[in-house]
């Protein structure tokens, strides 16, 4: 007995137009175009999602920075006085309070001098 599969070929090929939709040109239309444009585009998505996180990192480290130079202080030299005087804080939240609480900051950064 003869299996057609057309309907399964069909789902296929609709969820991947799917994910195109939106892309120029024939690479939201034609499925062999899209298939490559949506592989290359999720390629992308995987290692923008690590980026992100590189460069979110590189921004707190700036903002702390200019923060602690504003206060008599290298980057280096307050994160090892941090870590000497046992205060555990992340990147992140040091460059919240650097923004938001300067005075706060201020206190950190003469704890550690």
């Amino acid at each position: 007995m003869r299996i057609k599969r057309g309907v399964n070929a069909v789902k296929k090929r609709r969820k991947i137009l799917k994910q195109a939709k939106g892309y120029f040109g024939s690479k939201s239309k034609l499925y062999r175009i899209a298939r490559q444009a949506v592989m290359k585009s999720g390629n992308y998505a995987f290692a923008g999602r690590r980026r992100k996180k590189r460069d979110f990192r590189k921004l707190w480290i700036a903002r702390i920075n200019a923060a602690a130079r504003a206060n008599g202080l290298s980057y280096s030299v307050l994160i090892h006085g941090l870590k000497v005087k046992g205060i555990d804080l992340n990147r992140k939240m040091l460059a919240e309070i650097a923004i938001e609480n300067p005075a706060n900051f201020s206190s950190l950064c003469a704890l550690v001098k």
